[in-house]
């Protein structure tokens, strides 16, 4: 949780990124044009998977502080192998070039937990998972959820779930495997502690998908169940709309209450998490519940304007979380 979970609608360009090993020096190159070199030093992937996580999410820094610094750079490790996957499913020329970027860096992630890693980002996660113990599954699932959505994009279908079921099966895949990377990072693989982490997770990825409504109409993509959209009379045409009727507020409130009970299931990870993880999680839970407030706020339009969750209020959630750190540190946990 402590990795951002990503936007499948954002429309904001970010170069393409290729499945070649990378020179580590030149952090400022462009992704889409690197260049062929002997496999980095475990130093240099580091710095380049510490500079890409940087680059790519201004609140990462925030969130690294909250948890003690041997788990910093592995956490540095796991959002550069999300954030790489996400570009090479988002930003290639075509279909078919996204199709073969994913499963070669499918191929080169197997390679990775084979021990024979060359790519900086696969360099730099060997080693945290060599240290953690973490298993190949949840990188497999981001894997598979990118694929979902470009294979979505190929076929041009807009409206993608017929369900909340299916939604929650994308989530599974899309979200909830960040939370077990976390958890996995402390040794934490117990059921109930994962399931409340999914819930948290999937929470954030809903409150994400009902911010960005329409980013994702305009990116050809439509998370909200087809049986729900029936349901509140809301058809596909409408979410073109420049503001949001009585009937796609009506749809977006309720899927608001779905996020929220979602994010009241895993409330109870906060103090059962392993204590080091618990100021991040507890964070990021009241920043997803922050999301809903403000789409609470906005009526449930999210179609005029996108909600957003304002610099004081992340200011007063990053405050409580630093208070947290320091109660955690007091107690003598590491």
């Amino acid at each position: 949780m402590v990795v951002k979970l990503r936007r499948p609608g954002q429309t904001t360009a970010r170069p393409s990124a290729p499945c070649t090993a990378l020179a580590p020096a030149p952090m400022h190159a462009p992704m889409h044009a690197p260049t062929r070199v002997t496999t980095p030093t475990l130093a240099e992937a580091e710095a380049f998977c510490r500079a890409l996580a940087s680059s790519h999410y201004e609140n990462f820094t925030v969130a690294t502080r909250l948890v003690p610094p041997r788990l910093r750079q592995h956490l540095a490790n796991v959002y550069a192998f999300a954030r790489w996957s996400d570009d090479l499913a988002d930003e290639a020329e075509s279909p078919a070039a996204a199709a073969g970027a994913i499963a070669d860096w499918r191929r080169q992630l197997r390679e990775c937990f084979a021990g024979r890693a060359t790519h900086p980002v696969f360099v730099a996660l060997a080693d945290t998972v060599r240290q953690t113990a973490l298993t190949t599954e949840p990188f497999e699932d981001l894997l598979d959820a990118f694929e979902e959505d470009r294979a979505f994009d190929e076929a041009g279908i807009a409206c993608r779930y017929a369900s909340r079921e299916e939604v929650l099966a994308y989530c599974r895949r899309s979200a909830d495997p960040v939370g077990r990377i976390v958890l996995g990072l402390e040794g934490c693989r117990d059921a109930a502690l994962v399931a409340m982490s999914d819930a948290i997770c999937t929470g954030l990825q809903l409150v994400n998908f009902w911010q960005d409504v329409r980013r994702d109409r305009r990116a050809g993509r439509v998370y909200l169940p087809r049986e729900d959209m029936r349901r509140h009379g809301v058809d596909e045409s409408m979410l073109d709309a420049p503001a949001a009727s009585a009937a796609v507020r009506g749809l977006l409130a309720d899927q608001v209450a779905w996020a929220r009970r979602c994010f009241d299931q895993g409330a109870p990870l906060v103090g059962l998490a392993p204590r080091v993880l618990r100021p991040a999680i507890g964070m990021f839970l009241a920043g997803g519940r922050s999301i809903a407030d403000a789409i609470e706020r906005a009526g449930y339009d999210t179609l005029s304007a996108r909600p957003v969750v304002g610099r004081f209020r992340k200011l007063q959630l990053a405050a409580r979380a630093w208070w947290g750190l320091q109660t955690t540190r007091l107690a003598g946990t590491p």
